[in-house]
């Protein structure tokens, strides 16, 4: 029911895609809104309330629902799997802003290029040339795509029913409203970014590996032992140096952003980033996608068989 699940999510999703600011996620960033009104009192543990008060209904209330649908018909099960995996993964949740991207440099419209780049990140674009407008699109498209896919798809495969690809993706919400707070020292958002740290520290590695499996091995490891730790983030460094390494196209390195040099480390080995490695990274990620579905078949196979 995994193997299957994964896959027809990701077809429904091919072809209606769901944008990220549907109603479904609307509506509990409002609850978490409303949670963190009513706790947060300058604590972490009122952080940790919050998060069990904004996650744990969720996860009860889907496993509930899950095994009352098998026990009826697993069809039933199936379905809710599918339409939870539809709301929580998916490429087409980043992959039009990085097409919008790639076709615009393409064709020599660079300031169309910046503007959908600065749509899609938040970051200022004005400055920056056509190799640091493809090195950032690589990058966000890398990280996007472990958050909108991988990350999920890992949860989902060893969470009974759909409570895995849950919790993955309200956990990176509530880590994303609640502990990436630049420049704030606010406890109550210590919790959610430990436990999205927790969720992410076995995806992020395999999600490395299946990189360099799928792309220059020797280039994609190296990278990651001796380039990740540089990153401010280093599950970010992993995912990146990774992916670099397995291109062969450089990444990370100084932009010019505010009329000023934003500082960053060198990753990856081999070419500067330019449009044409925006197609290669959208391959690199679609046979990783592909070689996570297979190993689950196998895993599914290998159990059915014991």
């Amino acid at each position: 029911m995994t193997l299957i699940s994964l896959i027809l999510a990701l077809a429904l999703e091919q072809l209606r895609p769901l944008g990220n600011r549907n109603r479904v996620w609307l509506l509990f960033t409002r609850y978490a809104n409303q949670l963190e009104r009513n706790l947060n009192a300058g604590a972490e543990r009122h952080g940790v309330l919050a998060w069990f008060a904004a996650i744990a209904p969720v996860l009860l209330l889907s496993l509930l629902l899950f095994y009352s649908l098998k026990a009826a018909s697993p069809v039933l099960a199936l379905a809710l799997n599918v339409l939870v995996l539809y709301l929580t993964m998916g490429f087409r949740h980043f992959s039009s802003a990085y097409s919008e991207i790639s076709q615009a440099l393409a064709e020599g419209r660079d300031l169309d290029a910046r503007i959908a780049l600065a749509n899609w990140t938040g970051q200022p674009t004005a400055e920056l040339s056509v190799g640091e407008i493809s090195r950032l699109a690589i990058e966000q498209g890398i990280l996007d795509s472990y958050r909108h896919v991988f990350g999920t798809m890992f949860w989902f495969a060893v969470l009974p029913g759909p409570s895995g690809a849950l919790l993955y993706r309200l956990g990176s919400m509530l880590n994303q409203k609640w502990g990436n707070r630049s420049g704030e020292e606010d406890p109550f958002g210590l919790f959610a970014s430990r436990m999205a740290a927790w969720l992410d520290w076995i995806p992020v590695r395999l999600t490395a590996a299946a990189f360099a499996v799928m792309g220059d091995f020797e280039d994609a490891i190296y990278c990651w032992r001796s380039q990740a730790r540089a990153w401010g983030n280093y599950a970010n460094g992993i995912l990146l140096a990774s992916a670099a390494g397995a291109l062969g196209v450089k990444l990370g390195d100084p932009l010019r952003q505010d009329y000023s040099l934003k500082y960053r480390p060198e990753l990856g080995l081999g070419d500067d980033a330019d449009s044409s490695h925006l197609k290669s990274a959208v391959g690199l990620v679609w046979r990783s996608a592909l070689l996570w579905l297979a190993v689950t078949l196998l895993i599914s196979l290998a159990s059915r068989m014991g």
